[in-house]
């Protein structure tokens, strides 16, 4: 693989501090992804970022930032908008999110694809329903319609669901498109939580086995502290996670297993040692504060 190309909005973080305050930085679960993903992967393989910006300050000191991470910004800029904030509360580990996002430059990035189009056999592009969720339904379309010709091109998909039914219109609407994004998806990351809370599934394997017959080749089901599931080849088996006893702050849980699963993928590992390897590297960044935790996979 020459080029991982992660799919997405980051947004300006403000997260909790010692002392009480908030510090200020740069997350968003496919950009956290990324920036995992870059310190998992040796230095000849490179990793992007396709998003959209303003020409602000802030949108200027994010790119700034993206850079300086050894990811290389494809960043669209839109004069007439600026980026998104989230504040992160914690509550015994557990965090929640409060939103500021509706004119975010990112909900325009679709217009500008060039980087997907750009990838190559052996190549990944990854993406997960929040960037599906923030885009308008013509924007869904030439994603996914860009995702499935780099498909066809020997590129491979990564999809994780990433389910936040406030972002959409309603549960169906939610529903239809994270199914035809499993469509185009070779890999399909789901959380079994969101899973049954939306789809009423009984148990991790039926997400997996739902996921692989929307088309996803690979289905890995996060568990929290439970097993991970994996349908791969037809087979459904499990990964147990070493117990996780030190839990500060659980944010980019998730998607810091994706980059070390996809990672570990890409190395040459099978599904199962992959899984251990994004389990190692959620439970280390779930042991600090924020999302971007400066951890050693």
């Amino acid at each position: 693989m020459n080029r991982f190309l992660s799919i997405g909005e980051c947004m300006v973080e403000m997260a909790p501090a010692e002392g009480g305050g908030y510090a200020m930085g740069f997350a968003g679960d496919t950009f956290n992804t990324a920036w995992y993903v870059r310190r998992c992967l040796p230095p000849g393989v490179e990793v992007a970022y396709l998003s959209a910006v303003g020409d602000d300050a802030i949108s200027h000191r994010m790119t700034a930032f993206i850079r300086e991470a050894g990811i290389v910004p494809e960043l669209a800029v839109r004069p007439d908008r600026t980026v998104g904030l989230y504040l992160i509360s914690l509550d015994a580990g557990e965090r929640s999110f409060s939103y500021w996002r509706d004119t975010s430059a990112a909900r325009d990035l679709a217009r500008d694809l060039d980087a997907l189009a750009r990838l190559v056999g052996g190549d990944m592009a990854f993406f997960s329903g929040i960037t599906l969720a923030i885009l308008p339904d013509e924007g869904r379309r030439a994603l996914l319609g860009q995702l499935a010709q780099a498909r066809a091109r020997g590129v491979r998909i990564a999809f994780d669901t990433n389910l936040r039914p406030k972002l959409w219109s309603g549960p169906d609407e939610m529903r239809d498109w994270v199914g035809q994004a499993a469509g185009v998806a070779d890999i399909a990351l789901p959380s079994f939580d969101d899973e049954a809370a939306h789809f009423d599934d009984a148990d991790p394997a039926a997400t997996a086995r739902r996921y692989a017959t929307a088309g996803a080749e690979c289905v890995v089901v996060k568990n929290g502290a439970g097993p991970v599931t994996i349908h791969h080849d037809g087979v459904v088996t499990e990964v147990t996670p070493e117990p996780v006893t030190h839990v500060v702050d659980t944010t980019a849980a998730g998607d810091s297993f994706d980059a070390g699963f996809l990672s570990a993928l890409v190395g040459g590992a099978s599904p199962g040692k992959a899984a251990q390897a994004g389990c190692q590297l959620s439970a280390a960044v779930i042991g600090a504060r924020g999302a971007l935790v400066d951890v050693t996979p």
